[in-house]
């Protein structure tokens, strides 16, 4: 596909770069996630945004989520209650089987934001102390089609039954020990790096010509359509300068049946990488 299909088969049409808006000053961001299995990687993602609350721009959180995760469900409940200026919880309920294609909600926050500015991301990143300001100086004038930090802060790979990966509290604020992390650079925008012009996004949507991406499933598919969206738009992504991206990495795959074969050859091979 990459070498014989034109790209414009599989998405509108492109707006100009010029045409793109460039902000100046306050502006819009909506940071896009999904969770299914990870409550403990969402509750450290979303006490971020209360623990750090952006004061250069307006935060709009949307996270897709099955009202089967009843953890994930508690969660949400929980940082519903609590009020944070220049953030707005837009916590959205899909059916498994559209949550387990990330593409298709992806696609919906795609064609339906009115940011300035998408960040797509996954649970289990943290945006900590001055990110989302540090973010939002970078963003200034820009008006390419796709950005990424040039680096990210992560734990190694933990086991299960680490302390920071329990389960079993209610859901509560918290933060991390930032010395438990270190410091590790970025080549490109990959899965949950991708931050996007709002204007490309709501002119393309998210993979929303490639029916596989789109299509729903009875189990969590590996997501390679952040691949296919760089290939869409013609673009590995320019690095910016931001501050305060933290990852917590973990054997265990929350969004496979635990103990299953999946779950077990999933997590040899996160050992083997690591």
């Amino acid at each position: 596909m990459k070498r014989i299909l034109p790209r414009s088969w599989f998405r509108e049409a492109l707006p100009q770069r010029t045409q793109r808006k460039a902000v100046n000053g306050f502006f819009n961001l909506e940071i896009v996630s999904h969770c299914w299995g990870y409550a403990n990687m969402l509750t450290y993602q979303l006490s971020s945004f209360v623990n750090n609350p952006p004061t250069k721009c307006a935060l709009t959180v949307t996270v897709f989520y099955a009202k089967e995760d009843e953890k994930s469900q508690a969660v949400v409940d929980f940082f519903s209650q609590k009020n944070v200026k220049n953030v707005t919880w837009n916590f959205q309920v899909l059916s498994k089987g559209k949550l387990f294609r990330r593409g298709i909600g992806r696609n919906m926050a795609a064609r339906s934001t009115k940011a300035d500015w998408l960040w797509f991301t996954d649970c289990d990143i943290i945006f900590h102390q001055n990110c989302l300001d540090s973010l939002a100086e970078q963003l200034q004038g820009k008006q390419e089609s796709l950005y990424y930090p040039r680096q990210e802060r992560t734990t190694e790979m933990l086991a299960q039954d680490d302390p920071m990966l329990r389960q079993d509290s209610e859901p509560q604020l918290v933060d991390i020990e930032t010395d438990g992390f270190s410091l590790h650079a970025r080549d490109k925008a990959k899965g949950a790096f991708q931050i996007v012009h709002g204007d490309v996004a709501r002119a393309i949507g998210y993979c929303e010509k490639l029916r596989m991406f789109q299509t729903q499933d009875n189990r969590w598919r590996k997501t390679y359509e952040d691949t296919a969206f760089k290939w869409l738009i013609n673009s590995e992504g320019i690095p910016l300068d931001i501050e305060g991206v933290f990852q917590i990495r973990h054997v265990q795959k929350g969004r496979y049946t635990q103990d299953s074969n999946m779950s077990r050859v999933r997590s040899k091979i996160r050992r083997i990488q690591e």
